[in-house]
């Protein structure tokens, strides 16, 4: 007799088997979700840290593709190699020179924003169980990404000026990390630079203590006022050992999904084998176009622009905040980038009155989900990148009318 059902009975159907734990056990970006909240156009969002699209440089992105499409269409609509497009990396090299960072196009490796390049560095690095340090807030997708990787995430207590060295080095003493993530430069979400002198404590802390520095800069060209803070990639104690991570989305298109990471040579090919795992390679005419674009347009007289727009409208949002925020509220000033840091007084959660927002027609993000560790719920991250001065101080209204509606 066979094995199976007997004859006129149902037939058995077992269930699929799960998903993978790291998939169950991680939840969806709030960030996301709210964004997902926030669609309606009459919303005035200072949730989403975007660029603003009326910036964008589409005459001359159309351009660049019209160019190459016409000029070597066999070439950019083939496969390509792993690393990315030769001329995009030597552009990408010329302009980290130019900043003070001498970079050799091959130690470059193009990657599909540097999203990817944050899960590359984790395929590459980490085994179940390392320990990764973080800011504490620091990046939302960051965490995710060493979350799915498997890692313990501890967080490094973080000031005004970012984070603690002291700290730092108490935290490396105690959990032998493997890496140490941050973003030094306008962080997400809080807007902080790393000073100079703490920059060099933390490559020195590195250093003594044979640590791996992820460098996240997706924000460092977008400076409206003050001095230049030299990378930490650029820095003797750390040039060994720092993995710097760039992206067009800030400056060019998020849409061409194109970012790049420089790391020393081992990593690199660590990498290179990762990607050709998950992708195989960037996309040929995306990177084609964007080398071209580098070439044929001006990328820093459109920043230029951007960064005299952006400043304008970090001051509508900053100087309208006494207005809008309890009394007892503190914000941050930042000198460049996409985001504001603001805390509500004592008592006060920012989670529960964005619904209140929301049917004001205005959103912020939370941010409690930035942090690592135990959160801070009065805080509150707000982008001022997308809306016109006038804009934001009608934001700000509503946002005002909101929270003393919930009080």
């Amino acid at each position: 007799m066979t094995s199976g059902t007997l004859t006129g009975s149902a037939p058995v159907t077992a269930p699929v088997p799960p998903l993978a734990a790291r998939v169950a056990s991680a939840g969806s970006s709030p960030v996301r979700e709210i964004l997902a909240l926030t669609e309606r156009p009459e919303v005035i969002s200072f949730a989403g840290g975007l660029p603003a699209p009326e910036l964008f440089d589409s005459g001359g992105i159309r351009a660049a593709y019209d160019r190459v499409l016409t000029e070597e269409p066999q070439r950019v609509l083939q496969y390509s190699t792993t690393e990315g497009d030769p001329a995009l990396r030597a552009a990408v090299a010329g302009r980290l020179a130019d900043r003070g960072l001498p970079t050799d196009p091959r130690a470059l490796l193009v990657t599909t924003g540097s999203q990817q390049a944050l899960t590359l560095l984790a395929t590459a690095l980490l085994e179940p169980g390392d320990t990764v340090l973080v800011e504490d807030p620091t990046y939302l997708a960051a965490l995710q990404c060493f979350g799915f990787a498997g890692a313990r995430v501890v967080p490094v207590r973080s000031d005004e000026d970012g984070v603690d060295p002291g700290a730092l080095a108490e935290a490396v003493e105690r959990e032998r990390p493997k890496l140490l993530y941050l973003v030094p430069t306008f962080q997400n979400p809080t807007g902080r630079t790393l000073p100079l002198a703490r920059r060099r404590e933390v490559a020195e802390i590195a250093a003594r203590n044979g640590l791996w520095l992820v460098e996240d800069d997706p924000y460092g060209e977008l400076r409206f006022e003050g001095a230049s803070v030299p990378w930490l990639a650029s820095l003797p104690r750390a040039a060994d050992r720092t993995v710097l991570l760039g992206s067009f989305s800030k400056v060019m298109a998020p849409g061409v999904r194109l970012g790049w990471l420089r790391a020393p040579a081992a990593l690199r090919r660590a990498c290179v084998v990762a990607k050709q795992s998950l992708d195989l390679h960037c996309s040929t005419v995306d990177q084609a176009a964007a080398a071209r674009y580098l070439a044929d347009s001006d990328l820093d007289a459109h920043l230029t622009r951007v960064r005299e727009a952006y400043r304008q409208r970090r001051d509508a949002l900053v100087d309208g905040l006494a207005a809008a925020l309890p009394e007892g509220s503190t914000w941050n000033r930042p000198e460049g980038g996409m985001f504001v840091w603001a805390r509500l007084p004592e008592g006060h959660d920012a989670t529960s009155l964005l619904r209140e927002a929301v049917a004001h027609d205005v959103a912020y993000v939370p941010g409690a989900p930035f942090f690592a560790g135990p959160p801070d719920h009065a805080a509150l991250r707000l982008s001022f990148t997308t809306h016109t001065p006038m804009e934001i101080g009608e934001g700000l209204n509503r946002l005002g009318e909101a929270l003393r509606t919930a009080a």
